[in-house]
């Protein structure tokens, strides 16, 4: 009886102790919410003699919404918005309370080519404008941050840092075999040479046509980076060829400073007095520092009733949204695009649109409907595309009804072609796992997809025919948009912004902003409040999500930051099922040093 008492005691005690447990953590919790809700809803003013930081370091995506889940579940992933960069660099110059920029460059993980010249260009123009200075310190600066940095006035290196300087690289990784060791053999229809996506997941090395093409890319990249990195460090650029082919990267840091490549080696207790210099002010003097969050939340309201309405359009192009691996962390869904460009088109207000697109494409059939709504769109106001990091295949198909498109010199675009991949797994089936099948049908072609065999002749025959009338029409969708006789540039290859302006792709090299202007140009604007779309999820609409949505999308965010570069091939495959089996989508990933 004692020990019954004692028991009941113990559990007694422990089922309390987890109920206070739960309730200090939940009021932990809300508390923290309620700070962060507050804090997202409160814009400090911005003092005089502030310093504006912009840290470069984890993701850039074209606009990063804070997660709560991942706030609460204590990731140590970031991401920053390149909408939000731009616009506080943009902001800083000219409030005058701000004296210069300083640039933290830490692990700069995943930024496309075409948003770190974005980065770098609005810097410059931060100079140019304000008259203002950028002071930027590295431990160790990656190549994309060192190409971002390279126009600060002061640039400073860690004694015992390193600047990774080694030229670009392009490294897909194929599956076939390790498929085929499953059983596993994936069937292939396509149109267009250049089409390279699939190889992934059907060839053990690079195509002939796709070598061609992924060396244009590659090399053009790289050829603007030293053209703006010897700009603005006094560099030739054969020198800085030099460098990368005698991976300088494990050189001695002085040497880093005898090339130019920085001004100075400190360490960061240091970039106080190099600030201090800049402001004329005592070295030990306190800095007033403050975040682009406080610039862009202390930016003034517009208050003109003319808007131009940037819709952002960036991920896979997918006909819905479906949570888990397969998709990704971002997607552009054809069902909620077009409602949203269906509203704009009605909006009074809204007198213009610019469509940011950053997409490598995806659904074929998605891609279509969207191409027709932004053509409905286009029927009632100027429609213009500013391109990202990549507007390629389906991006690009979306983009070419507009007005007018508007690319960076490093976006990947172009590949208009059109790709099936439907997986055979009947090996893996009945040979592997033992799996036996039988099967009564009314007609030859009754188990048409089955997975227990491949696809007969007359049946590829058809899937064949099927990709040709979808590449048909990417086709007639260019030429119609463009004005173009398309199949000598379509093919799937892929072009780079700078290329695809000699080819008639895109109308102009530009930024966003660039887009905006000529935007409000086609409408007769002379002024105009810019509105970006679709809006974004506060802290209470995302706790009242669904949180295995939410969840899912922290899962994959991690990740993607665990396996790295193998994330986006295994994620290919786990999506197979999943996905339309029509696609027009660009080489699945860049990978980039």
């Amino acid at each position: 009886m004692m020990i019954m008492k004692d028991f009941l005691k113990h559990t007694l005690a422990t089922v309390v102790g987890l109920i206070a447990f739960s309730i200090v953590a939940g009021i932990v919790g809300l508390g923290a919410i309620t700070g962060m809700m507050m804090s997202d809803s409160s814009a400090k003013p911005i003092e005089e003699g502030s310093v504006m930081v912009l840290n470069l370091r984890g993701a850039i995506e074209e606009r990063a919404d804070d997660n709560i889940w991942g706030s609460l579940m204590g990731s140590d992933a970031e991401t920053t918005g390149l909408d939000h960069i731009l616009t506080a660099i943009f902001e800083a110059s000219y409030n005058p309370n701000i004296e210069g920029i300083y640039i933290n460059a830490g692990l700069l993980t995943s930024v496309a080519p075409a948003s770190a010249t974005a980065i770098r260009r609005e810097l410059e123009q931060f100079q140019t404008r304000s008259g203002k200075w950028i002071v930027a310190y590295g431990d160790t600066y990656s190549q994309t941050a060192y190409y971002i940095c390279s126009v600060a006035d002061s640039l400073l290196l860690n004694p015992q840092g390193m600047i990774v300087w080694q030229g670009m690289a392009s490294q897909p990784i194929f599956l076939k075999d390790l498929l085929a060791r499953l059983g596993v053999r994936v069937q292939l229809v396509k149109v267009g040479k250049y089409k390279s996506a699939p190889e992934m997941l059907t060839a053990d090395k690079m195509s002939p046509e796709n070598r061609e093409q992924v060396r244009a890319y590659v090399d053009g990249i790289w050829a603007e980076i030293k053209k703006d990195v010897a700009k603005s460090r006094g560099i030739s650029e054969q020198t800085l060829d030099s460098l990368a082919d005698e991976q300088v990267t494990l050189a001695p840091p002085a040497w880093f400073v005898g090339y130019g490549m920085v001004d100075r080696l400190a360490y960061e207790t240091d970039v106080k007095s190099a600030i201090n210099l800049m402001m004329s002010r005592d070295e030990d003097e306190e800095i007033r520092k403050v975040s682009i969050d406080d610039v862009v939340a202390a930016k003034k309201p517009q208050r003109e009733k003319d808007e131009v309405a940037v819709y952002y359009a960036y991920g896979d192009i997918v006909e819905s949204r479906v949570e888990g691996l397969g998709q990704g962390e971002y997607c552009i869904d054809a069902t909620e695009m077009i409602a949203d460009l269906e509203e704009l088109a009605d909006d009074d207000d809204v007198k213009a649109v610019v469509l940011r697109v950053n997409s490598p494409g995806g659904s074929a059939y998605a891609s279509e409907q969207i191409w027709n709504a932004v053509s409905e769109l286009r029927r009632k106001k100027p429609v213009v595309v500013s391109m990202g990091g990549y507007a390629a295949s389906g991006g690009y198909y979306i983009s070419c009804p507009a007005n007018y498109i508007v690319s960076e010199p490093t976006t990947l675009t172009g590949s208009i072609g059109i790709f099936g991949m439907y997986p055979d797994a009947s090996e893996l089936l009945t040979k592997k796992l033992g799996i036996g099948f039988d099967v009564v049908k009314t007609n030859q072609m009754s188990d048409f997809g089955t997975p227990s065999r491949p696809f007969s002749r007359e049946e590829t025959a058809l899937l064949e025919a099927y990709v040709d009338r979808g590449y048909e029409l990417f086709r007639k969708r260019v030429a119609d948009g463009r004005g173009l006789q398309v199949e000598e540039i379509a093919q799937g290859r892929v072009w780079l912004g700078k290329d695809a302006l000699d080819i008639h792709l895109v109308d102009a090299l530009g930024s966003l902003d660039d887009a905006i202007f000529k935007a409000a140009e086609l409408a007769e604007l002379t002024e105009w409040r810019v509105e970006a779309y679709p809006e974004q999820k506060n802290w209470m609409e995302q706790l009242m999500d669904a949180a295995t949505a939410t969840g899912d999308s922290y899962v994959d965010s991690r990740l993607q930051q665990v396996l790295g570069d193998c994330y986006e091939p295994l994620r290919v495959v786990a999506g197979m099922g999943q996905s339309s089996p029509l696609q027009a989508r660009m080489p699945f990933f860049l990978l980039t040093k």
